[in-house]
């Protein structure tokens, strides 16, 4: 029952259950009980029971009982919507009973009279994001807080209305169809959504037309189904349309929103036009000099489909010159291409005519009744006179000649004719191009090929050149043939061996023992049941250590006659062997046959085929030896007296010279006094003043004795007195022996920009008035003289 203009007051089940709705709010009043939403506040159950035959059931007194709330989405009105009343029983109406509502949109979308029980919405809803809520009401004490009623659940339905028009998710839609359907083949069938609530009302139910595409096709208007609405479409006139199809809800009725898509539907191609020539008669012409296989002519038949439908094949049916010609279909562009089968000649048929048939290759059956689907032309050939080259009596030659054979050697004569009437004589030549080492010539007249130098057929066994014949008084047209010359074989090269690969053999070999099985190739052809034969040479028919065995197979077998070998005796050996072919004439040669003595293991395995070194090789006498441990001494002797000397050198290594100071900048990256140094400076050495007075400075050897501390030295490492403490170990570097005779001074003059520290150079304290002392640095001993006699004395004198 939806409730728009009063306020009425609904009870269920309960007689002290309350619902009240508004406008724009609606109850279910009329669903079974059994199907109502129904939750309780307060649990009184009271139970009787009257023994075991039966018990007494009391209905218990509900607290809350309601259906469900409805609310109509996109209300705009200025005031809230008033979902509805919630009221208990346990209410006497003095506002100590409260009631709180929480769950889906609780406090932002539904607001309650705490006092009341009104439930009203503050926000505009929306079906689409959300049809219902579910929402928790539940009554306390307002004083304690105390619950009054259990909690309990209703849902508040969001009401459609017709706010969203059909829509077609997937379009623009294609379709295919083929041409010639009957009406009412279908096509393909769209669908329109509508976002509305489909159970209620008619906001969501759609009926489909067809705005755009008649009268060739027609729409179901329940289910979207496109039809075919003419019989006979032909796509040769039409191929494709345009349909616009709508959809609308409301059932079609006024007042229902549409939307539309469009369909472009293509008719697809049945073969339903036969072929058909343009003409009837075509006339062609052939000269008399084209060979087998040249085109003579091409014809076309047209058919206006697609595809296979569209394919035509060809043939003759009838004519004199059906042995002559031949017809072939070309693919791509579907015409008949007439091509020689055999040359045709002039002086004997000037004339053919032919029947050509052009037919379908695929026919559809359900149009065959509109055939046939083939069409016939006539076709006429004319043979055109032409100055035929002479033409060779057959299409090649083959001749063999022997090796070796003295220039001027027939090898065979070619043949050609003039075939015009005029049979003019004939000029035989060899084209360069075709023997390039001109090994042959041709009789220009007689067309006899002989040789003009010996052939070798193991540098080219064959020969293919080719012979021109021109027709002499002509028009120098000419004909050209294949001559194929074999070069026969003559037994004149030597055999030799297969490889030419050393043989190993053990130190520990025993006699017999096989060691190689030897073979021969030979650049000639072996005749049949020809064989190499092996001997060893004569020179070596006595040695003593290897024999052969002939295996009359094309194998020798090479044997040890001997044990004992050594490799510090001899570690090569050369064996000379024979090889006969047997030929005619026979043809031998010697081949030596290398084999080197290796180090064996008990297994014959090999171990090691060099020669060891020895440390007194045979041959070395002690007066040698002698001599080359002189040599080794003396050298030792040279170097130990450059050291000596280099040891003793007195110049000193620096000179100090007084007021002569000089720097050398040498840049360092790894060290600096400040973060961001990048830049060190190095005082190159520095000129001894003391030098000049004849000072020699200390040479820089340890003493044997240590130097006792200076009096008046104390240690202060535990003072806080940097100076004292420095003073301490000027002290302790004094009585060191093993300082060096100089000092290096490393000065960092650059701190860095990143430094809080000031510059630590004692170079700037020469030149400006600094208030440091360095008086002590007369007593930091000999590591630090030379700084004391730079800073420490100047200083003192200066002041």
């Amino acid at each position: 029952i939806r409730i728009l203009k009063e306020t009425i007051s609904l009870s269920l089940y309960s007689p002290n259950v309350i619902l009240q709705g508004t406008k724009h709010s609606a109850v279910a009043a009329s669903a079974p009980l059994e199907h109502s939403h129904r939750r309780r506040l307060s649990l009184h159950r009271h139970r009787e029971r009257t023994g075991k035959e039966g018990q007494v059931l009391h209905r218990s007194k509900r607290g809350w009982v309601w259906n469900q709330f409805f609310v109509i989405e996109e209300y705009t009105g200025p005031d809230p919507v008033l979902v509805g009343r919630l009221h208990s029983d346990v209410d006497a109406g003095d506002g100590n009973c409260k009631y709180i509502l929480s769950g889906e949109g609780a406090g932002t979308i539904f607001v309650i009279d705490d006092k009341t029980g009104n439930i009203h919405a503050t926000k505009t809803l929306d079906r689409e994001e959300q049809a219902q809520y579910t929402l928790t009401a539940q009554a306390v004490d307002r004083a304690t807080n105390k619950p009054l009623e259990p909690p309990s659940e209703f849902i508040v339905k969001v009401q459609d209305i017709n706010d969203n028009p059909p829509e077609f998710l997937h379009g623009p839609y294609y379709a295919r169809v083929p041409e010639m359907s009957n009406v009412g083949t279908s096509v393909m069938q769209v669908t329109a959504t509508d976002a509305d609530d489909p159970t209620y009302g008619n906001s969501a139910r759609l009926v489909y037309s067809i705005l755009q595409g008649q009268p060739y096709f027609s729409v179901e208007p329940q289910t979207g189904i496109i039809r075919t609405a003419l019989p006979n479409m032909d796509r040769e006139a039409r191929q494709e349309y345009d349909v616009v199809i709508q959809a609308k809800d409301m059932g079609g009725h006024m007042g229902g929103l549409s939307g539309t898509t469009e369909v472009k539907i293509t008719l697809t191609d049945v073969n339903d036009n036969p072929p058909k020539f343009p003409q009837s008669v075509y006339s062609m012409s052939v000269s008399e000099d084209k060979v087998s296989g040249e085109e003579v002519g091409r014809l076309k038949a047209k058919d206006p489909d697609l595809g296979e439908n569209g394919l035509v094949s060809y043939r003759f049916i009838e004519g004199d010159g059906m042995t002559v010609f031949e017809i072939t279909t070309d693919t791509d562009t579907r015409e008949g291409v007439i091509k020689l089968r055999k040359p045709v000649d002039f002086e004997t048929k000037r004339a053919y005519t032919l029947r050509v048939e052009a037919s379908n290759t695929h026919v559809d059956p359900r149009f065959i009744a509109w055939g046939p689907y083939k069409d016939t032309a006539t076709v006429k050939v004319m043979v055109e006179d032409a100055d035929e080259p002479p033409a060779f009596l057959a299409t090649s030659y083959s001749f063999e000649v022997e090796e070796n054979a003295h220039d001027g050697t027939v090898v065979g004569r070619v043949h050609a004719k003039d075939t015009d009437v005029a049979n003019n004589p004939v000029r035989y030549m060899i084209p360069r191009y075709t023997d390039v080492e001109q090994f042959f010539s041709v009789g220009p007249e007689d067309g006899i090929i002989k040789t003009t130098r010996p052939l070798d057929r193991e540098t080219l066994p064959w020969h293919n050149i080719s012979v021109s014949a021109t027709e002499i008084g002509g028009h120098h047209q000419d004909t050209k043939v294949r001559v194929n010359i074999k070069v026969k074989d003559m037994n004149d090269n030597a055999p030799e061996f297969a490889t030419q690969n050393e043989i190993l053999v053990c130190e520990n070999a025993s006699p017999g023992k096989l060691i190689e099985t030897v073979s021969a190739v030979d650049k000639d052809e072996m005749a049949h049941r020809q064989y190499f034969h092996f001997s060893i040479a004569p020179e070596a028919v006595n040695n003593h250590n290897f024999s052969l065995k002939d295996n009359r197979d094309s194998t020798a077998s090479i044997y040890v006659t001997r044990r004992g070998f050594s490799r510090m005796t001899q570690d090569v050996y050369f064996l000379p062997i024979e090889i006969n072919d047997n030929g005619i004439p026979p043809m031998s040669s010697t081949n030596t046959l290398t084999i080197r003595v290796c180090s064996c293991d008990s297994k014959d395995t090999i171990l090691s085929c060099n020669v060891e070194p020895y440390i007194l090789p045979a041959g070395l006498s002690t007066g040698a030896l002698i001599a080359i441990l002189a040599c080794i001494v003396i050298l030792l002797a040279i170097v130990v007296l450059f050291v000596a000397l280099r040891r003793q050198k007195k110049e000193p290594l620096i000179v100090f010279e007084e007021e002569d100071i000089r720097e050398n900048i040498i840049t360092y990256d790894d060290e600096g006094g400040g973060e961001e140094d990048t830049e060190a400076f190095d005082i190159a050495t520095l000129q001894n003043p003391d030098g000049a007075n004849g000072f020699l400075p200390r040479k820089d050897i340890k003493p044997e004795l240590q130097y006792p501390m200076r009096p008046g030295g104390h240690p202060v490492a535990n003072t806080v007195d940097v100076d004292d403490f420095i003073k301490t170990r000027i002290n302790d570097a004094d009585s060191d022996p093993t300082a060096p005779p100089y000092d290096s001074i490393q000065i960092y003059g650059y701190e860095g920009r990143g430094s809080i520290a000031g510059s630590l150079s004692s170079l700037e304290s020469v030149t400006t008035d600094s208030d440091l002392d360095y008086d002590y640095l007369q007593s930091w001993g000999p590591r630090f003289k030379k700084l004391a006699d730079l800073y420490g004395t100047k200083d003192s004198k200066e002041r």
